[in-house]
Formats: structure tokens, C-alpha cells, sequence
């Protein structure tokens, strides 16, 4: 499958918790969970070289129409809900249109 939308996002966490919104991040590919998805081509997760408490997220998703009814779901709302509690500060986004690329995990 293709990523037709994307998009990154740059998360900045309460000052010492970067680890605990990376493993929060990582439930995502958990059974049952947005990155399992068979829509969601691209997740990855990523911590910033100099910066513990900020961490970049990847994804690709067959198309915007497949992330949004994904993302409506309770197991989406869930993490998202718990990540709002972590963070210093608003997220950043950049929306994607993939042309082609690699990932192998």
C-alpha cells in the first residue's frame, strides 16, 4: 500500500518526560491502535539529538480520509487524550503529500 497524506509532528513534553511520551508515542503500533492500522503505512518515532523532552513523529496513511476515521476512533482518542497532559506546549504539525520513499524497521 501507498501513503497518498502525511504528516509530521514535533511534540515537546514537561521537562523530564520525553521518555514516558515516547513509550506513550509507541503504543500506537500496539494491536488495536492507529499505527496497526492497515491505512497507516508510516509511523515513526523519533527523539530529538538535543533534546530529551522533544520528539518528532512520521506518518503516512493511504489516505487523509483513512487517518481522520482512524483518528476518530476511542483507541486514537485515548492516547491523544493522554498525551495533551504531557506536553510544555502546542504541538507543531507539517502536512505531507509522500512521494516515495523506504522505511524498513
Amino acid at each position: 500500500m501507498n501513503a497518498h497524506y502525511g504528516f509530521s509532528a514535533t511534540l515537546t513534553a514537561k521537562p523530564g518526560t520525553g521518555g514516558e511520551l515516547t513509550d506513550l508515542l509507541l503504543t500506537g503500533l500496539s494491536d488495536g491502535n492507529p499505527g496497526a492500522s492497515e491505512y497507516c503505512v508510516v509511523y515513526l518515532v523519533c527523539r530529538s539529538a538535543s533534546d530529551p523532552d522533544v520528539v518528532h513523529v512520521t506518518e503516512g496513511w493511504t489516505s487523509e480520509e483513512d487517518h481522520h476515521r482512524i483518528f476518530a476512533g476511542e483507541a486514537a482518542q485515548d492516547i491523544v487524550r493522554r498525551i495533551e497532559g504531557m506536553l510544555a506546549q502546542e504541538p507543531e504539525y507539517t502536512d505531507h503529500v509522500p512521494v516515495r520513499g523506504k522505511a524498513a524497521f
